[in-house]
């Protein structure tokens, strides 16, 4: 089963140096980088555990200027290696980096507490009672801890051990929608054309398929695919993915954009949402606020409306919302996002995505806040029959109702030919 491993954690707390010492591979790839000894953008590598499993690793910059770039690369993790410098404990970023691993829903972490040459024994304890504080009430309460040092390769081999048994701990079931990549690298290599790579969230893709870019609508052919450098003819889900696309020669894709299966068409510019505020966010977020919305590898402006009494959502609480996007955006039905504020300084919240095609409301309408929750809590077959009935049309192409679920095209006809209210014509 393939599997993505990212990194987190404050500026100077080693996750390169980490990623380096468990595979060899130096991830800080740009002259800046190099010069200035810290991550400025995402870096990649890969690991082959003991158990045979390979996997792919994102490594993301811990500095606070660019959490842009962190959150290109952070959908899509299966589970996180947290550092904590020994030394340090845990700082601003090591704060903010757990509330976007916890609201982007990531299950799996462990607490990588680096720099253990340079401590005493009492001191990895306080550290790890610091982890434990920070950790309460969010996904990763109770995650496993590990002291390590990759100058000396104190507990590397067993931290191999525990990524390998963290990860074969937890089952998952392939998503059902159709192969969706998000573009965090894009270039041109002479010779060839445009190269992108990104983690697949969902689907399959082979060599030799048409592949659509979104937003832009334009279509390509697949000429070549990698996974962790390999030539492959097929990828998808769960895989760090690299692509020669053929397609129209003034067609830019860069980060932000999604290569996905044609089928998938439409993008949205107005959203329902369910918003959880951290205390991070300490002022809350406001009826009508401008945030930036950050979204698989993508990031827009945006403006919140609160769909409850009250002018705020205050920090540590939950509610519905509509968020009005500035420009097109591919989200689909259970997809996570952060909302940071409008001068990109700080995370504010983050949620799911419950209905990509949101209609205006008003706070006050009867039967609102009910008709949001089926939308988050619903199986299959309620969500159909609610958007259809939602719909002002007497009917819907299936392309409308398969992309609102965020399903395959068959999953939904099976479906619909057990509902008793809806037919397919």
């Amino acid at each position: 089963m393939p599997y993505i491993i990212g990194t987190a954690g404050h500026i100077d707390h080693g996750k390169t140096s980490l990623i380096k010492a468990l595979t060899g591979l130096d991830t800080d790839r740009l002259k800046e980088e190099k010069e200035r000894g810290i991550s400025i953008d995402l870096g990649f590598a890969h690991l082959d555990l003991p158990d045979g499993t390979s996997t792919g690793i994102v490594d993301v910059p811990g500095h606070e200027r660019f959490i842009k770039n962190m959150l290109a690369g952070a959908h899509g993790i299966d589970l996180v290696l947290f550092t904590v410098a020994a030394d340090d404990g845990v700082m601003p970023q090591t704060e903010e980096h757990l509330d976007i691993v916890h609201l982007l829903g990531v299950q799996m972490a462990i607490f990588v507490i680096t720099k253990a040459d340079l401590v005493a024994a009492a001191r990895i304890a306080e550290v790890e009672e610091e982890i434990d504080i920070l950790t309460l009430g969010t996904a990763l309460e109770n995650s496993r801890k590990i002291a390590v040092s990759s100058v000396t390769g104190q507990g590397l081999e067993e931290l191999k051990q525990l990524i390998s048994s963290t990860l074969q701990s937890r089952a998952r079931a392939a998503p059902a929608g159709y192969f969706r990549l998000p573009v965090d690298r894009a270039f041109v290599l002479q010779g060839h054309g445009v190269v992108v790579t990104g983690t697949a969230l969902s689907g399959e893709i082979k060599v030799g398929e048409q592949v659509r870019c979104l937003p832009g609508n334009h279509l390509f052919r697949i000429r070549s695919l990698q996974v962790h450098g390999h030539s492959v003819n097929t990828a998808g889900w769960g895989q760090r993915v690299a692509m020669n696309l053929t397609g129209p020669d003034r067609a830019e894709i860069t980060r932000g954009h999604v290569i996905c299966n044609e089928k998938i068409s439409l993008v949205t510019e107005r959203l329902h949402a369910h918003l959880e505020v951290r205390p991070g966010g300490r002022t809350g977020l406001k009826n009508h606020q401008r945030v930036r919305v950050h979204l698989g590898a993508a990031e827009r402006l945006g403006k919140i409306v609160v769909l409850r009494a009250g002018e705020k959502i205050e920090p540590k609480e939950s509610a519905f919302c509509q968020i009005t996007i500035s420009e097109p955006l591919l989200a689909l039905r259970g997809d996570h996002f952060i909302l940071r504020d409008e001068t990109a300084r700080r995370t504010l919240a983050g949620g799911i995505v419950i209905n990509r095609w949101a209609t205006r409301h008003k706070r006050g309408e009867r039967g609102l806040q009910e008709r949001l929750s089926a939308l988050l809590h619903g199986d299959m077959a309620a969500l159909t029959e609610a958007y259809v009935e939602g719909n002002v049309a007497f009917a819907l192409p299936i392309e409308a109702i398969y992309q609102f679920l965020n399903v395959q095209e068959e999953q939904i006809r099976d479906a619909i030919e057990r509902m008793a209210n809806l037919r397919a014509l």
